[in-house]
């Protein structure tokens, strides 16, 4: 059956994390806790940057991009797999299922890219401290910012189309909560071995590189760090580093594990736990890593209660 007359008369079946209603009602509360979360702590960094003109600054910006890629992320996924366990139907139609994929590619390779530009821009503040405001101005910054949605968009319209040509005519199940390449490619009864190898190669591009940008400016970073005087400073800045490389390495990780790996050697399940957090856990933890335990953000939120309750 070639997936254009599919899109009539063909439906996928999202399989999940099994089955079982203790699971089931389990993996919902889990899920809608997490989209909540996700939902409210990259909103409020949004309007918080929006709001308030001290942090009109790079950083921030870039911030609020990621803020905006997180709340697209998650929205795309965790609403259909909320309303799956509800109703207990899990099918999903065709164009729906290509229009998911499309969009989740397109938002996970955006934000490889967004958080290269991010540590880009740590490094050039923590390192070029006298030359940064002159190489991070403001027409730079929405390049920058512009350049990772844009490429995000183009790399995976190539993918998206390739898959959605493939021929469908066996077993509809997908194993996994969303609809992704690689388990989906396993439904064709087409010869998927090229097509997978292309998935992997533009996977690799968006990921290693941003990864191998991110990796080393936060080296740069943590080696200028240690040469710090003071003590107290340089493990505040320390641990301030630590964090954003953790979740960013837990991002990339997950990211390169399921996709430039050969996909062949991998089994579909383990991949559906990796993706639980490029998809799920990261945008959820950004917000907490990244803003909320920074002081410029706490002194605004201050000043913003401050000013509600009418305190000086």
């Amino acid at each position: 059956m070639m997936i254009r007359r599919a899109i009539s008369d063909f439906e996928f079946i999202l399989l999940g994390f099994g089955n079982g209603p203790e699971l089931d009602c389990l993996l919902f509360l889990m899920f809608l806790m997490t989209y909540i979360m996700t939902i409210t702590g990259n909103t409020f960094i949004i309007v918080l940057v929006v709001a308030d003109r001290s942090l009109h600054t790079p950083m921030y910006f870039f911030l609020s991009n990621l803020s905006c890629l997180d709340i697209c992320c998650s929205s795309n996924i965790l609403p259909r797999v909320l309303l799956s366990y509800l109703s207990g139907d899990r099918s999903i139609s065709v164009v729906g299922c290509f229009t998911q994929y499309y969009f989740f590619g397109c938002l996970a390779a955006a934000e490889c890219y967004l958080l290269a530009v991010m540590s880009y821009d740590r490094y050039l503040a923590v390192c070029k401290p006298l030359n940064y405001l002159f190489l991070m101005n403001h027409k730079f910054c929405l390049q920058l910012g512009a350049a990772s949605w844009v490429s995000g968009f183009l790399s995976n319209s190539i993918l998206t189309f390739l898959i959605s040509d493939l021929d469908f005519c066996g077993p509809n199940e997908i194993e996994h909560f969303f609809c992704d390449s690689f388990p989906m490619m396993k439904l064709s009864c087409s010869d998927t071995h090229m097509v997978g190898l292309v998935t992997s190669f533009v996977a690799g591009v968006c990921s290693l590189p941003p990864f191998l940008l991110t990796f080393s400016s936060y080296l740069y970073i943590i080696i200028t760090v240690m040469r710090i005087p003071s003590s107290t400073g340089r493990i505040k800045a320390f641990s301030t580093c630590s964090s954003h490389l953790l979740v960013v390495l837990l991002f990339y990780w997950s990211i390169l594990a399921v996709y430039v790996l050969p996909h062949h050697s991998i089994q579909i399940s383990p991949n559906k736990v990796l993706s639980v957090f490029y998809t799920i856990i990261t945008p959820m933890l950004n917000p907490l890593i990244y803003t909320l335990r920074n002081k410029e953000v706490k002194k605004t939120l201050r000043k913003k209660a401050s000013t509600l309750l009418g305190f000086r």
